[in-house]
Parts: structure tokens; sequence; C-alpha cells
């Protein structure tokens, strides 16, 4: 009987289709299975299944790595870039006798370090300090060989160094040509802890960093978290290219720190580069570097802040300021920042389109160019007759940073004793006075023994070495007896400095300049 024959007013009830249950009782199931098996077959059961779930998931993830493993570009990549690299990295190994003052002990001290194949000529860069004490060096190539190296020059202010190998069979580095920027991937090489031809990755961490290093007067490193240790210093920091981008030099432990101290806790600073070529090219040609200068001396606006008691115009411009600079205190006459119109109270923002963050900021950026090239400066000025603030532009063609301006101590130091008259001693010099050449700095008039020369040093002599630390030209000899200054003692209040001097004749000896506290 249809619907149709039923009687009228009555209907069959409708009764709604089953869904199927088999997904809905999937995870009940599952659950249901679980419980039966704890109860039947307890915990050893409930393992296995488990273990199958693990291993299943551990094939299911095999079978996608063997398919299309992203990873493995990035393995490729890096195995090139250290394929590439590591040939031009050396390890420099480095011995001298010891000492204690003027006496030796009969033994010798060896240290090491890093360093990289500049040139086809056989020119090796690292760090300053890591050859500077060194009487022998040597230079292990990512071969094996080791080669004998000659110590070419050093430029203390900055902890650049060359000296060079014989030029065959050499894979000079290829340098880059670009600036890092934050975030950018980079790779350290070098011997950590004499862990040598080591390779290290990270990121650029930041830039035009200053970390207060006590040694240091010229700081604009990248500032990178790829691990730098001990042993790492002097080796180069390259970009995924495999190219050049700084060279490995500190780890950051605290202001006022030495180079090389502490271990690695998540910044390495690294020398950029263009600051490298800029020394270690006037290096290689002359045995010196020449330094920019503005001839204005500054003050950290946090500094000025600081102050207690400020003059009105200082007090004036910290009410209308707000943003980054460093405040200009004093302009020396007749220098360039004085001819091109910088004027004390000016607060200088920018050098060449680059914010200024610190006076060790400007210190970089214009110690590390030539002298004659121009640089662009940004100034901010208060117009006392408008009472408006000023933007001011102007370019200002840099003079030449003479050593006594950089140390005018240490300068007047030596005069007293009769070395007033001293020169850097150039292969040209050399050449043009029939001498062999050797780094160091020529005495132009004899300096007499005195109460604080303990001998007289002949006209032609050379300086080449304060205490254990060798030196290459005059700022090196000033910067040198800087620090020996802060760090030696002597009996009865005395400081004694001692000298290594080369004689007309050749004759190596040792000279003490004493210091009275």
């Amino acid at each position: 009987m249809t619907s149709s024959d039923s009687p009228q007013g009555t209907s069959k009830p409708v009764i709604p289709a089953r869904k199927p249950t088999s997904g809905l009782l999937g995870p009940s199931l599952v659950v249901a299975v679980i419980g039966v098996a704890v109860l039947i077959g307890g915990p050893a059961l409930v393992r296995n299944l488990e273990f199958a779930r693990e291993q299943a998931r551990i094939e299911l993830a095999s079978e996608r790595l063997a398919l299309d493993n992203p990873l493995d570009v990035l393995n490729s990549a890096t195995r090139d870039l250290a394929a590439k690299v590591e040939p031009s990295v050396v390890h420099v190994s480095t011995r001298g006798p010891l000492r204690n003052g003027g006496t030796s002990l009969g033994g010798f001290y060896t240290s090491s370090g890093s360093g990289w194949i500049y040139d086809a000529a056989g020119h090796v860069v690292t760090n300053a300090h890591v050859v500077a004490p060194a009487e022998t060096i040597e230079v292990q190539l990512s071969t094996g060989e080791i080669r004998p190296a000659r110590f070419i020059g050093a430029d203390v202010r900055s902890d650049i160094a060359v000296v060079r190998i014989s030029p065959e069979r050499l894979h000079p580095a290829e340098r880059s040509n670009e600036l890092p920027q934050q975030g950018d991937f980079v790779f350290a090489f070098g011997s950590p802890f004499d862990f040598r031809f080591s390779m290290s990755s990270g990121i650029v961490s930041g830039l035009s960093r200053t970390a207060g290093i006590a040694e240091l007067d010229f700081e604009n490193f990248i500032q990178v978290d790829a691990a730098v240790n001990p042993g790492n210093s002097g080796g180069p920091l390259s970009d995924v290219s495999g190219r050049v981008i700084g060279m490995n030099t500190a780890i950051a432990t605290g202001r006022g720190a030495n180079v090389g101290d502490g271990q690695f806790a998540g910044i390495g600073l690294a020398i950029p580069i263009r600051m490298i070529e800029l020394v270690v090219d006037q290096l290689i040609e002359t045995g010196e570097v020449s330094k920019g200068y503005l001839g204005i001396q500054m003050i950290e606006l946090d500094d000025l802040r600081s102050m207690r008691l400020l003059p009105p115009q200082e007090e004036r411009v910290l009410e209308r300021f707000d943003g980054l600079g460093v405040y200009v205190s004093m302009v020396e006459q007749g220098f360039p920042a004085d001819t091109a119109g910088v004027r004390p109270g000016d607060i200088l923002v920018s050098v060449d389109g680059v914010p200024v963050k610190s006076v060790d900021n400007v210190r970089a950026q214009i110690g590390l160019r030539k002298p004659d090239t121009s640089v662009q400066l940004e100034l901010w000025r208060w117009d006392e007759d408008a009472e408006v603030p000023r933007t001011i532009v102007m370019d200002v063609q840099l003079g030449r940073l003479a050593p006594e301006v950089s140390h005018p101590q240490q300068a007047l130091l030596l005069e007293q004793v009769g070395l007033g008259e001293l020169t850097t001693f150039t292969p040209a010099l050399a050449a043009r006075r029939s001498m062999n050449w050797t780094p160091g700095v020529l005495v132009l008039e004899e300096a007499p023994a005195g109460p604080m020369l303990g001998d007289a040093i002949p006209a032609g002599s050379i300086i080449d070495q304060v205490g254990r630390d060798s030196v290459s030209n005059v700022e090196d000899l000033y910067a040198r007896i800087k620090k020996a200054q802060q760090t030696s003692r002597g009996r009865a209040g005395e400081r004694a400095i001692e000298l290594g001097v080369l004689t007309p004749e050749g004759v190596a000896t040792r000279v003490f300049l004493r210091i009275r506290r």
C-alpha cells in the first residue's frame, strides 16, 4: 500500500536514513581499541603501538627529504663557499725571546692568530696585535705548507698589519665592493683556540659599532653573531658569495677591554673591508698611513647633558636640539673645518649622509679617509638672530692628521730627550740613503744620553720596537709609548720604557727611556 492508499488523516512515520558511521567511529574505535589493549595487553602493547606510529612518521619524513630537500641546496652552497674561501685563509705563528725589561730570560714565547692572502704578490693581512711583538713570523697555508713571513708594516690605531710571504702558488681572496647590511649571512674563518682553518656562520647584527677597546683609536666595526674566539683574530669575514667583507678582530667583553680578551658571547667584531683596503694599500706602498683631519673637538650630547653647570650657549643648544649627533666644542683656526665654516656650537649630524652616532664614529669616518679627499658634513645650527634652527650642508676638503696631533704628550716626551727629529723609514727613504730597508722610525738627529735616556741614540739609527711590540712608523712609536706609559712600572716611582734600536752599523741594541711619575 502506498501513502495514497492510506486512509485519510493517517500516515506512516518517516524514519530518517542512517548516515554511515565509519568516519565518526574511527577515533572512538581507536580509543576503544587502546582501552581494550591496555586492559588485555597492558602497557607493553601500548608502547608497541606508539613505536609503530613513530616509525611510520620517520619513514614518511625520510621519503619527503629524499624527494625534495631544500637543506641540500644550503649544504651545497656552504660547501662551495668553504672551498672558495679556505685556500686564501692562513694561520699565523709568531715567536720571540722572553725578556724581563732588558734582561733575556733565555726562553721564547710563541703566539698565533689568523690572516688571509691579500694579493698575488704575497701580501698577507692580519691584525697588528697578532704580529706586533714577533721577531719571527711563519704563515701556514691551507695545504699545510709553512712559509717564513716578513713584517711589512702596521697601523696600531686601527689594528691592521701586513706581512709578506713568497708569492708562488697563492690564492688571493676575492674582496667585496658592497657594503654589508644588517641581517646579511656571514661566515668567519680562522683558527679559534688553534683549531686551524675553522669556519663559523651567523648574520650581521649591526654596523658602525664602537666597543671602547683600549688600544684602538679608530673603531667602525661590523658586529656579527658568528662564533669568533681567540685565534680568529686576523681571519677573513666573508659574504654569501665568498667575498671578504671584513676581518675578525675582537670580541666584545666590555668597555676598556684589550683586543682579543675573553671568549665568544654572541658579539664578534670585524673591521670593514673598505677600511682595511685604505690602510693596507698605504702600508704596502709607503709603510705608513696618512689619515684625514677636520680640526674640530667634539663632545657627546649625553656627556653634555650630564654636566651640572653648562655655559648658556650649550644650554640653549640642548634645549632646542632633539636627535642624534655630536656637539662641536672647538674649531681649530686655519684647519679644514674652520676654512669651510664650521663653528663652535654646531651639532654634526651626518658625514657623507651617514648619521653620526658618537664621537668615535666621527673619528673613524674622518680618520680613515685619505687627506685631500672631500667629505660632506650636515650640521644643525641655531640662528641667534632669527631664533630658528638651520640645517647646513657643506663640503670639506680634509687635511692630514699629524702623529704629534694625535699623541701630543708622547711627541713632547721624545722631544725632551732629544728625539724630536724623527721620520718613518720608508723603502723610498732607504733607497735615497743607500740603506737596507726595514720597518721602523729613522732618527734624524742624535739623542744624547742623559737622566731620562740611558744611552745615546745616534743619528741614522732605526727605532723598531717599544718593549716587545714592533714599530713601523712614527704614529706606531707614539702609540706604543703611550701604551707602555700606561702599563709599565718601575722601582721608586719610575717607569722604564724599553726601545729596540738598530744602530747605523746594523747592531741591534736596547735603550731605556726613564720617566718619573
